[in-house]
């Protein structure tokens, strides 16, 4: 994969980062809202630079879009 995935402020993604949500987010097809400042870890990239696909909670296979994210640590 050649490009870089980064995050609402420009810093670069990497598989297994954590990443925390800046904003209130609802999931299409669940009535679960992922609140501001939840923190997502272990994330894998997958072959678009906006997206990133995690695990959150009790959802699995979640892909967020890189607009709503920032890195952690």
């Amino acid at each position: 994969m050649d490009t870089e995935v980064k995050d609402s402020n420009g810093t670069v993604l990497n598989d297994g980062d954590s990443v925390q949500i800046i904003k209130d987010l609802k999931v299409k097809g669940t009535s679960v809202t992922l609140k501001r400042g939840t923190v997502v870890k272990n994330i894998r990239l997958n072959h678009r630079e906006d997206e990133i696909e995690c695990n959150a909670g009790k959802i699995k296979g979640l892909v967020l879009k890189t607009c709503f994210l920032k890195k952690v640590g």
